[in-house]
């Protein structure tokens, strides 16, 4: 898949709280089409964060896809991502998806992508998108060296980012894990 440029959406987790965050800017082209828009729902009882970049409704599908995933395994993120990444990846429909998951719970960070890959980061801090390189320069930057709570974190990488990136905005939307 080539470089997608769509948004930015930004985890991080810091003394047991996870947070997500991301822009609601939507572009078709050169232009700006949307300014709010909802890239981050909770599934799984409200359990398990997930944002996608990308295609709108191919990051929706593969939620939907997730959240099977998660009831099948009974709340197993690892293993139901695992199984999306594989069936993503093999199935000839799915394969043709363009968008990138991030994907938390209190335990785990982990990006999925139509290759196959179930990245878990070093630290916790992971971004996706256009201007996920930004948040998350950013937020790695402010998490080893403040004092900062994961949703300052969040909501700071983010604004910079979005300064920086055009595929980026400063309307987030921002979701918790305590």
């Amino acid at each position: 898949m080539k470089g997608i440029r769509s948004t930015t959406i930004l985890a991080v987790r810091k003394n047991h709280i996870t947070v997500m965050g991301g822009d609601g800017q939507v572009t078709l082209g050169s232009s700006v089409i949307k300014h709010s828009a909802r890239k981050i729902r909770k599934l799984y009882k409200d359990s398990v964060l997930v944002g996608f970049a990308g295609s709108a409704a191919d990051g929706l599908a593969l939620m939907e896809r997730l959240e099977g995933k998660l009831e099948e395994f009974r709340g197993n993120l690892l293993r139901a991502c695992v199984e999306l990444s594989k069936d993503w990846r093999m199935d000839r429909s799915l394969r043709r998806l363009e968008a990138l998951l991030l994907v938390a719970d209190r335990e785990r960070m982990l990006l999925l992508s139509g290759n196959g890959d179930v990245i878990e980061p070093d630290e916790p801090v992971l971004a996706i998108g256009s201007g996920g390189d930004y948040a998350r320069a950013s937020a790695l930057a402010l998490y080893r060296n403040t004092d900062m709570s994961a949703e300052d974190i969040v909501r700071e990488s983010l604004k910079i980012a979005g300064e920086i990136c055009i595929y980026t905005n400063q309307s987030f939307i921002i979701e918790k894990l305590e």
